[in-house]
């Protein structure tokens, strides 16, 4: 059928066919397609995820409204290929460059996501502010300019070249792009874009799948990187289809409880280096301060030995450090005793502590235990074990560990100290700290012969551990 209407050009005949649109139901939770709305979504097995969707039938392309300019690339061999590994963008925050690989590589997509106020929008205005030489298009979608304006002077630092725009809509962000020319673009969130090509409101599955990919095919035409900030759900995962971890070139996520003032900052996908790395920032008034040395901060300077208290040489990614872990253990008030763990698995501290009673003789069931890792981390390395081990016992004798003494080693079900990976850095990491005795296994490959400062004991069994300490 065909119709008679006015057009920009005059009267003239338009196809109503051609301005149809096409409506699909999508899966909320996992981006899957369904013609007609279904109750349980075959793909990842939840319930009435799937909404409503239009998505434009006669929208204009990408390359027509900004890219028309642009040169398709031809196949090329790969011999003939140079990669350029010197040409990284460096970011000005050198706990961020080192997680990258070296600084941004151009073209290249960072998703960054995280708890509500962990401080994301602030490593990110941080970055626009420390990135000298470069004009940086900071994008919000939810803050106004002036919010903006607000939290750069509490950082208190400047850049004549960043440039705030306040825009949801993707093809005029992408407009501003073509003519400022940024070096960095930074979407701050991309839940809060929207693009014409979709009849859906922004943060919607198909919204955030369709910006996520035209900011892409931008940034890969033009070799602009862009930042990209990510809600997460309430299971700790990144919002929208898993898609958009594909699609991104590395996955960032900031850790932290909003209690304690220290922040994590983990890479979970990185194209262009390591997902080994580790980032540690503490939030202050002025903003996030990068911590060069984690050790100082999770251990806690006490006047006089305490009961309960041990050191564990750990490592997260490739950073070794020390951590305080504190145990308290007491008799048991009511018929049932209290087991409560704080940044380390609960399932874990039973376990150690049914090996305590069944290969130690404790009697650890009929009391109440209590454990903390200082600093507010969560840590899931298993040579904290023999630390943990080590305070609940102090506690429950109430003798003290040393205050020279740290522990690296993980402990099995028969009461066996099992060896642990990259002892070595564990070992050099504790005697920089200034601690004259580690504990380790006896099973432990590549001990160091003789470490400066440090006594090397190796020990078997849970039985040794405990007379060596407190007899």
């Amino acid at each position: 059928m065909r119709e008679v209407k006015l057009n920009k050009g005059g009267w003239g005949e338009t196809n109503t066919n051609m301005a149809r649109s096409k409506t699909v139901f999508v899966c909320q939770n996992c981006g899957a397609e369904s013609p007609k709305w279904i109750g349980h979504c075959p793909s990842c097995k939840q319930w009435n995820t799937y909404q409503e969707e239009i998505i434009a039938a006669d929208s204009p392309r990408l390359e027509e409204l900004f890219l028309s300019d642009k040169v398709k690339k031809n196949p090329e061999l790969l011999d003939n290929i140079r990669a350029d590994e010197h040409d990284r963008l460096k970011t000005g925050l050198p706990e961020l460059d080192r997680l990258l690989g070296g600084g941004m590589v151009a073209g290249s997509i960072i998703l960054l996501g995280g708890e509500p106020g962990v401080g994301k929008s602030t490593l990110a205005l941080q970055l626009a502010l420390a990135l000298k030489g470069e004009k940086i298009m900071y994008v919000s979608g939810e803050e106004s300019e002036e919010q903006i304006s607000l939290r750069a002077v509490r950082l208190r630092n400047r850049n004549p070249l960043c440039y705030i725009l306040g825009e949801t809509e993707l093809e005029s962000i992408l407009m501003h792009a073509e003519n400022l020319k940024p070096g960095l673009i930074i979407i701050d969130s991309i839940q809060t874009i929207r693009t014409g090509l979709i009849e859906s409101s922004a943060g919607s599955v198909s919204q955030v799948r369709e910006c996520a990919a035209l900011l892409l095919k931008y940034s890969k035409i033009t070799g602009t990187p862009v930042f990209l900030i990510g809600h997460i759900t309430k299971d700790g995962s990144l919002a929208g289809p898993k898609v958009l971890e594909h699609i991104v070139d590395v996955v960032l996520y900031f850790e932290g409880d909003n209690n304690y003032v220290y922040r994590i900052l983990r890479s979970v996908k990185n194209r262009f280096g390591s997902t080994s790395e580790l980032g540690i920032f503490e939030m202050r008034e002025t903003g996030l301060r990068e911590v060069t040395n984690p050790s100082e901060m999770f251990i806690n300077q006490h006047d006089e030995s305490l009961s309960g208290v041990a050191i564990a040489a750990t490592v997260d990614g490739l950073r070794p450090f020390l951590i305080e872990t504190q145990a308290l253990v007491s008799s048991a008030v009511y018929g049932t005793p209290q087991r409560s763990s704080t940044g380390f698995d609960i399932r874990r501290l039973n376990m150690l502590l049914a090996v305590l009673e069944k290969r130690a003789g404790f009697r650890l069931g009929v009391k109440d235990v209590f454990l903390n890792i200082a600093g507010g981390i969560k840590v899931n390395d298993p040579a904290i074990d023999l630390a943990i081990v080590s305070a609940v016992l102090s506690s429950n004798l109430d003798i003290p560990v040393g205050k020279e003494i740290c522990f690296s080693g993980e402990t099995g079900l028969s009461g066996e100290i099992r060896p642990v990976a990259r002892i070595e850095q564990r070992i050099r990491e504790a005697s920089k700290m200034g601690f004259r005795k580690i504990f380790i296994s006896k099973y432990q490959r590549n001990i160091p012969e003789k470490e400066s400062g440090i006594e090397i004991v190796p020990v078997g069994k849970i039985e040794t551990l405990v007379r060596l300490l407190f007899s």
